[in-house]
């Protein structure tokens, strides 16, 4: 580790608690000791009280970023090839799309190809799974598959996990129990160092399933909302997510549905056959089956590029179905409770968020004592919340290319999209109470002319 990132991460660490700290200061007020009941009686104090305690719940999966954050360095060198990419084995880079933006996938696939032609790799192909047929240009490196309209799965799997288990089928496989999966969204493009983190931790062989970074800044940015929003998820990637991977060897909490990189005889074996309940949220559903049946899990070097949603309503689509996959899948009987902690936990937190929103803002206008310590309990994961939304912003721009001016500015409407982002992701939990039985999956316009700005 050089002494300049050794540097950054130590400032990266300070600014975590210095944010948890002035979080604490502006809860506690002037830290006046009063009676809540004799000032707000008795019903206003228990509303103020009961969302601060539904606080609770995102205790754990704060913690669990907080320790990704200070325990492994967050701004590491590029990775570099271990081993040569002739020597490893056969990957497959499969992306699952409806076939509604042909255009799109044929851009990434010839870009995305050029890549990992730049680094050395050569024994891997591209496999294109789609509804409807894209009619690709033909391509030693390009496979085409289309999904019969009347094909069904033995549980009846739907959506993606329907696409995906098609590909696994005997007389549709076409790979060994040796080679590997890359999976990859229709937006994702590739980067230099994420094929290096792939060839080394296909190479390095200690894992079942991998999966590394995205970020959402690289391409073209539609909805600098909902991108500064989405800085959040890089920092949960470099904070809970990484360390779930590197230090426990299992995805407690979630599991994105790209960037992934699987062993072949593994998924496979795991399937994505689990019936309608895991077809919501099908990539959070799969790695708790995976580690229900004992496989590991490591984190793969470099960052994949992707696009956040374009407009709000996609963007309150999205985290609905995400909430609703992921409490399907804390409900199901298939994964054993001791595997779906962290999803019950995710599911709980995401379902009480318009409490403890409605509940924060009303802190600021009415000021609450200590009570046995909960200020400190409830300051460090929004403190640490916060964090991951400054460090994804951090780590999506580069300060050189855009210069300390329009960086500063960028962090100060970061905040302010925090604050947004509460709200955004309160109306969707509050859509998702309503959702009860429903199930849904929305596709999000992703076409627009690439163009990269950052």
């Amino acid at each position: 580790m050089s002494l300049h990132r050794y540097t950054q991460h130590i400032l990266c660490v300070c600014l975590l608690f210095l944010i948890i700290y002035g979080y604490y200061i502006l809860l506690v007020g002037d830290g006046n000791v009063f009676d809540p009941y004799v000032r707000y009686g008795r019903i206003l104090t228990w509303a103020m009280y009961i969302p601060r305690i539904c606080t609770y719940f995102v205790v754990t999966f704060a913690f669990g970023n907080l320790l990704g954050i200070v325990c492994f360095n967050t701004f590491p060198e590029s990775p570099r090839l271990k081993q040569s990419p002739l020597l490893i084995p056969f990957v497959c880079f499969r992306v699952v799309t409806r076939g509604l933006f042909p255009e799109l996938v044929k851009d990434n696939i010839d870009r995305n190809i050029g890549l990992c032609e730049t680094v050395g790799l050569q024994n891997f192909m591209f496999e294109v799974v789609t509804d409807m047929p894209i009619n690709l240009a033909k391509n030693r490196c390009v496979r085409e598959i289309v999904v019969p309209h009347n094909y069904s799965t033995s549980q009846g799997s739907l959506y993606k996990a329907r696409a995906l288990q098609y590909c696994l089928e005997p007389e549709i496989n076409c790979l060994s129990d040796n080679d590997w999966i890359v999976h990859l969204d229709e937006e994702t493009v590739l980067t230099e160092d994420s094929i290096i983190g792939i060839v080394n931790f296909i190479a390095e062989g200690k894992h079942h399933f991998g999966q590394g970074s995205i970020v959402y800044t690289k391409d073209k940015i539609v909805n600098w909302i909902t991108t500064l929003i989405d800085s959040v998820r890089v920092g949960v990637d470099y904070g809970v997510l990484r360390f779930c991977l590197k230090a426990l060897n299992r995805p407690f909490f979630s599991w994105k549905g790209s960037f992934i990189v699987a062993n072949a005889a593994a998924e496979m074996d795991v399937s994505f056959d689990h019936g309608p309940e895991s077809s919501v949220a099908e990539d959070s559903f799969f790695a708790m089956m995976a580690t229900t049946k004992g496989y590991t899990f490591g984190f793969v070097d470099g960052e994949m590029w992707e696009r956040s949603t374009f407009t709000m309503m996609d963007f309150l689509r999205q985290r609905r179905r995400w909430l609703l996959g992921i409490i399907m899948a804390a409900l199901s009987s298939k994964i054993p409770i001791r595997h779906k902690v962290g999803l019950i936990l995710m599911s709980i937190s995401g379902l009480t968020l318009p409490i403890m929103t409605f509940g924060l803002f009303l802190g600021f206008i009415y000021p609450l004592p200590s009570w046995g310590g909960i200020h400190p309990l409830i300051c460090s994961p929004l403190g640490t919340l916060l964090f991951l939304y400054i460090f994804g912003t951090i780590k999506s721009f580069s300060l050189k290319r855009i210069g300390y001016l329009k960086f500063a500015l960028i962090i100060i409407s970061t905040i302010g999209c925090a604050v947004l982002a509460i709200i955004l992701e309160s109306i969707a939990a509050f859509w998702a109470w309503f959702s009860h039985g429903q199930i849904a999956f929305h596709i999000v316009k992703k076409d627009t002319p690439r163009k990269t700005i950052v």
